[in-house]
């Protein structure tokens, strides 16, 4: 996720290019929407399908791109139209067209039941879908203050540039700084009686100062601690309750992108100086920055139960987490602290919405309970294959123009239950690692062993914080790692973490999703020298 070679998920680069005003320009009017959904699933259902939804969608993207004193680049874009999905003969079929007039739509929903009519004649099994019912005329929209796209582009060149030549003053030889911002519109129709628009709303600044040792020749990063958030502007109008103390600055609800590139630049001169680490068994002290990584990676993405079933295992791999373990009801994921769920709900999280994409009211759910595996994610034509009555609301699509299937929820490790700060956390630590942000990483296909860096890293001896390390990183494999865990901090240290390009499927499509947590203690893990030839 680093702005040195900036990856942006294909949905977010997607779409026309337009003025920066046309983004506050009103959308396409609800009951217009509703005419045009209910001609969709009318063609449909005349061409034999038994069930049907409807996705009209527009999509806004904003992106501002600098480097040290310049700007890089400027994009706002659009996308505007409409996906059909149908069952018929017992098959999904899909279509989607950019033109949303009348004729166009039936045209659209006939192509999509022509194509679920060809499936079924290479299908094994009818799909099964879990019961849902519908809701009506129902709206959703991200609680934000700010509506990030009506904030002048000037004003957040201003702020960016102000970031990059704070981190010049401080010595850093290069710094890449940016903002990006979504606006989803979407409106979902389906046979079951739905009709639901939801207005959905995300943010992710960003910088990466990078700093070069002129005598070695050598050079060190430090990216931002922000995090990608289901908010608005807001998120980068600092509160009091913003900062959580620790050895650096870290931030809960509110985001200081100026205080933290200050700390940042310091930061990549003291990792130049800092001393490389002895390979060994070390307590790992991970912060919220950091674990969010290793949840996704080693807890959300092996209970996803497509992945589960192997249906992912062409291009994402499958799951160390088979079906058998979950029917034990005694696999011992982890210690009996750790209890992971997951979610759809949660404020200021990237996957927050009040409904999917199959029109299912979204809630929280238990994966992983005293430690034990007792769920997955499920949609609707997957609930009945772990018993389940309803799906879990887990569905989506990056745009209007793809298919909607099985995404990750936001999945987050619950804090600890009894009093406890990362201070006090850190005096009962002998020997150990303090972890802040996430890094380079390397997971196998079954999510199963696993090797993760990070951003700063700091020795802890005998209960205090010795100085910085670099060249660090740690091993182990999920099952065992999970299992390591001693010390979960408390409600007050608990902070999201995310990705804004979770790619999965194929064709490929990106995910916004959020991991939350509070630091965490593991014990005895492996640690290994990253800068030393095996």
């Amino acid at each position: 996720m680093s702005l040195g070679a900036i990856m942006l998920p294909g949905s977010l680069l997607a779409g026309n290019i337009i003025d920066p005003a046309q983004a506050l320009v009103d959308g396409m009017d609800v009951a217009v929407k509703k005419q045009l959904a209910d001609i969709a699933l009318a063609a449909a259902r005349a061409k034999g399908a038994t069930y049907a939804d409807v996705r009209i969608g527009r999509y806004l993207n904003q992106f501002i791109i600098t480097r040290e004193k310049r700007v890089q680049g400027i994009s706002n874009t659009e996308s505007f139209g409409i996906g059909v999905r149908v069952i018929a003969n017992g098959s999904w079929g899909f279509a989607a067209s950019n033109r949303v007039t009348k004729e166009d739509i039936v045209k659209t929903a006939e192509r999509a039941v022509a194509v679920a009519k060809a499936n079924a004649k290479i299908m094994t099994e009818p799909v099964q879908l879990a019961p849902q019912k519908g809701y009506g005329d129902v709206n959703w929209k991200t609680p934000i203050e700010q509506n990030a796209f009506a904030i002048p582009v000037k004003d957040k060149v201003d702020l960016l540039l102000q970031v990059n030549n704070t981190a010049l003053q401080g010595g850093a030889n290069f710094v890449n700084s940016a903002i990006l911002a979504v606006n989803e519109q979407k409106f979902f129709a389906s046979t079951d009686g739905s009709y639901i628009d939801q207005d959905i709303h995300r943010l992710y600044p960003f910088f990466t100062v990078t700093k070069i040792d002129k005598a070695s020749g050598k050079f060190e990063t430090r990216r931002s601690l922000s995090s990608p958030v289901g908010m608005g502007y807001e998120y980068l109008t600092p509160s009091a309750d913003s900062k959580v103390a620790g050895v650096v600055t870290r931030y809960k609800n509110r985001y200081d992108i100026l205080e933290d590139i200050k700390h940042a630049t310091d930061n990549v001169n003291q990792k130049i100086k800092a001393k490389s680490v002895e390979p060994g068994k070390y307590d790992l002290v991970l912060d919220p920055s950091h674990l969010w990584l290793t949840i996704h990676e080693s807890v959300a993405h092996p209970t996803e139960l497509d992945r589960v079933l192997g249906y992912e295992a062409n291009y994402a791999g499958t799951s160390f987490l088979t079906l058998d373990k979950w029917k034990s009801k005694n696999f011992q994921f982890g210690s009996k602290l750790v209890n992971i769920v997951a979610d759809k709900l949660q404020p200021g999280s990237l996957g927050a919405v009040g409904y999917d994409d199959e029109g299912v009211k979204c809630k929280e759910w238990d994966l992983i309970k005293d430690g034990v595996l007792v769920n997955y994610q499920a949609i609707r034509d997957q609930a009945h294959i772990i018993g389940l009555n309803e799906s879990q609301g887990c569905c989506y699509a990056q745009s209007w123009e793809d298919v909607q299937f099985q995404r990750m929820p936001n999945v987050s490790l619950k804090p600890g239950a009894t009093p406890l700060s990362v201070d006090n956390m850190i005096k009962n630590v002998e020997k150990g690692i303090y972890i802040i942000g996430d890094g380079s990483f390397s997971i196998d296909q079954q999510r199963y062993n696993f090797q993760f860096g990070g951003q700063l890293f700091y020795e802890i001896k005998d209960g205090k914080i010795a100085g910085m390390l670099k060249d660090v990183a740690y091993q182990a494999n999920t099952q065992e790692f999970w299992n390591s865990c001693t010390a979960i901090a408390d409600k007050s240290d608990y902070r999201l973490g995310g990705a804004f390009n979770d790619g999965k499927g194929q064709p490929g499509q990106s995910n916004a999703v959020s991991h939350g947590s509070a630091t965490t203690r593991f014990n005895g893990v492996n640690v290994i020298n990253t800068a030393r030839k095996i």
